[in-house]
């Protein structure tokens, strides 16, 4: 490049074509992202901490030989035991039924209400995998179909009903 092809003026328009640099300050009184809202929700870890709790106590029942000592005859099964029920059974049963509790809660309290959907579905599995456990998969997976059709209608009502 020769000192003829050089022009001050050149650069100067070249210089001006290009946008400065803008930083962007984000406000701090934003939201916080759902995902951190998520981990302020007390509901979820408490839940998983029942189903713990819950399936220490069912094994440690099972080690002691208490399952073996509790007779459903007061609720019209005669000759039935808990210990006729395998111990991951009832460790699914009782998951299942906190979680089920957990997205009872959510549908109704405005505070934990975010996604009742996936809580329902979860509960809907756990409590399909400690029946087909007792009875058998093949006469449980039509049931666990319906439950998660119907948990799904009602997931949508609630979420139109907002």
């Amino acid at each position: 490049m020769s000192e003829q092809d050089f022009h001050p003026e050149d650069e100067q328009a070249q210089e001006q074509s290009f946008p400065e640099e803008t930083f962007v300050v984000e406000d701090s009184t934003e939201r916080p992202p759902k995902k951190e809202e998520h981990r302020k929700d007390p509901l979820e870890a408490i839940t998983w901490g029942l189903i713990l709790v819950w399936a220490g106590i069912v094994f440690l029942a099972a080690n002691l030989g208490w399952l073996d000592q509790i007779q459903l005859s007061s609720l019209g099964i005669e000759g039935f035991t808990l210990s006729d029920i395998s111990t991951w059974s009832l460790i699914f049963l009782g998951a299942g039924l906190l979680v089920f509790l957990e997205a009872i809660i959510r549908s109704l309290v405005p505070a934990y209400r975010f996604s009742t959907a996936s809580t329902f579905f979860a509960a809907v599995i756990l409590l399909g995998v400690g029946v087909g456990l007792m009875i058998g998969f093949q006469q449980v997976w039509p049931f666990i179909l319906i439950a998660m059709g119907l948990a799904a209608i009602a997931s949508a009502l609630i979420a139109h009903r907002k």
